[in-house]
């Protein structure tokens, strides 16, 4: 190593008490953001590469109850998992429906009242299952985006600290050479520079999610309303059979 190498153990080793935690603030924040990146590309990834093939599957097969079984081998698609819960409050509906129309036709608008009703009951499940997916997609996001945002901050207070440990050392010794202030200053640096390392990429991972969560949640509003409107004409259709 040259003499002009930078020592970052070193600097850390012989710096302030406030400095050092600033570094292992710094450096936490750091593991835990890398964590979150790697668990996001992840889960992410999958859910792009499993939903993009259901609905390939879901469109060429054109049968319910076969996407149905398809939807429940995957785990990652938050698709497939909206599908599944459409699929099985369709099916509460149907059988409801069916057990009803067995029972009397007494009241002549009735079928016509619970298709409404039911299709409204499939319309909130299906809400439900987005927000819930869209909750999970999000999940630990948002500590990247604090991240991002405080860890300048948390450098720049070591920053400050380390320059009145140097002006604290120039009243000490009365005097303003290099050897008095270098150290002060190598520590201000470090902490300004390690705030920087952590929330650059803090941010790019953040902005990237996002927008890859922001495609999720289109896909599902689409699907969802691709499903219903299957359901609806479905419904629709055995309604002007009856009459």
């Amino acid at each position: 190593m040259s003499t002009t190498d930078i020592n970052v153990l070193e600097i850390f080793l012989n710096a302030g008490l406030v400095v050092q935690m600033v570094m292992l603030l710094l450096l936490l924040f750091s593991i835990t953001s890398w964590a979150i990146i790697l668990i996001k590309i992840r889960m992410i990834g999958r859910a792009f590469k499993e939903s993009a093939g259901f609905i390939d599957f879901f469109w060429k097969s054109r049968d319910l109850s076969n996407a149905f079984g398809r939807a429940k081998q995957l785990n990652y698609s938050p698709v497939a998992r909206v599908f599944r819960v459409g699929y099985l409050e369709l099916k509460k509906v149907s059988q409801t429906g069916a057990a009803m129309a067995s029972k009397t036709a007494a009241a002549e608008e009735q079928p016509m009242g619970f298709q409404f009703t039911g299709i409204e009951n499939i319309k909130r499940s299906l809400r439900r299952a987005i927000d819930t997916e869209m909750t999970r997609l999000t999940q630990m996001v948002p500590f990247l985006a604090t991240t991002g945002n405080t860890t300048p901050f948390i450098g720049l207070f070591g920053t400050v600290w380390g320059i009145m440990n140097s002006f604290h050392a120039i009243g000490q010794r009365g005097s303003a050479n290099l050897a008095v202030v270098a150290p002060g200053i190598s520590e201000a640096l470090i902490a300004t520079a390690a705030g920087l390392a952590v929330a650059i990429p803090a941010v790019i991972a953040f902005n990237f999610f996002t927008q890859k969560i922001r495609v999720i949640e289109t896909e599902l509003q689409s699907f969802s309303a691709d499903f219903l409107n299957i359901v609806e004409r479905d419904i629709l259709g055995i309604e002007r059979r009856r009459r």
